[in-house]
């Protein structure tokens, strides 16, 4: 009988310890479970949290204590918990739920999370709740967004890069071309596959190698240069005429490891500032010619009266005036002498073109000469409508433009 007694014992005191080191295992594990690094929930059918973890209740601004017992609507608030609501109402009908949702905190405002909810079953397999696992992927989720922002920022930069009439080129601090834009293409002749590994000084003529040790050594000086004026040379041997602006290229610590150049072809431009300049030259030399012309032909008038003066200096001017109209024919080559005589003579043709007859060979006089026989036609007319055939209604003018006498 004592055998007996003594089993029993035994029994009890193994049935004891056995339950201890579950209850034991189970504290454990809520413990752990509790101050877990990830965000986990476990929640009743009628919506109230039976356990969260440390990282969970600092999440939402809380300690696990007042969190623990209280509805969640009461602690995620009505616009967290409207945006869960749908995903609750399929995990108590049974079902695995994995879901992304930006849920408004009422204490810390909007988190994006990834949840997954697994239904929480009793030992008769009925749904009494729920355990959440949840990662908050708000940061992650920024970084994404940030880094597509950049991809697409980088996109863009380099559609214009690529779509640029400049020549847009980088390269190491050893002068080796590292890109080729297709504006780099068109103005230097070279394509992307040939330029790129080569060094920079296959543009640059010979005479101008030094400009570009000059250039590497203000770039690793981080310096920049603004529309530098310089020659650079095609891949024909064709020089042109650029604005350089030079950039230093700068690592993510902010150390200088290449320079990037923006080429603008001003070839056409120059010229068409040295035709401007040329004709600005042309404009006052031809301004001074013919504002002597007008003093001369002031200074030479005579007349008895101011009247006879007036009329004789405006004659005068007016026939230079009619002179230099030609000239603009002939983009100030000069002047055809039939074509003088025709101007000066045309109002007394007008009527009766008879008259009128000049006959010759076509005379091509240059400006100045241009300009003294139009005043001495103008003159001889001028005579010949006071004193000769142009004071009678029947006279007649006849020129002879015959080239023995030129």
């Amino acid at each position: 009988m004592a055998e007996t007694v003594d089993r029993n014992l035994s029994a009890e005191h193994a049935s004891a310890e056995q339950h201890t080191g579950v209850t034991q295992i189970a504290n454990d594990a809520e413990t752990i479970l509790a101050n877990t690094p990830f965000l986990l929930t476990r929640c009743s059918s009628d919506l109230r949290y039976l356990f969260v973890s440390e990282a969970y209740a600092r999440m939402i601004g809380h300690s696990p204590e007042e969190v623990i017992g209280k509805k969640i609507v009461e602690v995620v608030g009505d616009t967290g918990f409207d945006a869960i609501l749908p995903h609750i109402n399929a995990v108590l009908m049974g079902d695995r739920v994995e879901h992304e949702t930006e849920v408004h905190f009422k204490n810390v405002g909007p988190r994006l999370l990834h949840c997954i909810y697994t239904p929480d079953k009793d030992r008769f397999g009925h749904v009494k709740g729920w355990i959440a696992s949840i990662i908050d992927i708000t940061e992650r989720k920024q970084m994404e967004g940030a880094l597509r922002e950049s991809e697409e920022r980088l996109r863009f930069v380099a559609s214009i890069v690529d779509t640029s009439d400049d020549a847009i080129v980088s390269k190491n601090l050893d002068g080796i071309i590292t890109s080729w834009n297709k504006g780099a293409e068109r103005i230097f002749g070279y394509s992307a596959e040939e330029a790129i590994g080569q060094p920079i000084t296959i543009v640059i003529p010979h005479d101008r190698q030094d400009e570009e040790r000059t250039i590497l050594t203000r770039v690793r000086r981080g310096e920049r240069m603004d529309h530098f004026e310089t020659i650079r040379q095609h891949k024909h041997g064709s020089l042109i005429v650029v604005s350089l602006t030079v950039s230093p290229v700068k690592d993510v610590k902010g150390k200088v490891v290449g320079a990037s150049k923006i080429a603008r072809d001003i070839t056409q431009q120059k010229r068409a500032q040295e035709q401007i300049a040329t004709l600005a030259r042309e404009a006052e030399h031809r301004s001074k010619n013919l504002l002597a012309s007008v003093q001369a032909a002031v200074l030479l008038s005579h007349s008895d009266t101011p009247e006879g003066l007036k009329r004789a200096i405006e004659g005068r001017i007016q026939a230079l005036a009619n002179v230099n109209s030609l000239f603009v024919e002939t983009r100030w080559i000069g002047a055809e002498l039939s074509d003088i005589a025709t101007q000066e003579l045309a109002p007394y043709a007008e009527k009766d073109k008879r008259r009128i007859r000049i006959d010759g060979p076509q005379v091509l006089l240059e400006p100045n000469a241009a300009q003294a026989i139009a005043v001495t036609l103008h003159e001889l007319v001028t005579n010949a409508v006071k004193y000769g055939a142009l004071s009678d209604s029947n006279g007649l003018i006849e020129i002879d433009l015959g080239s023995e006498y030129y």
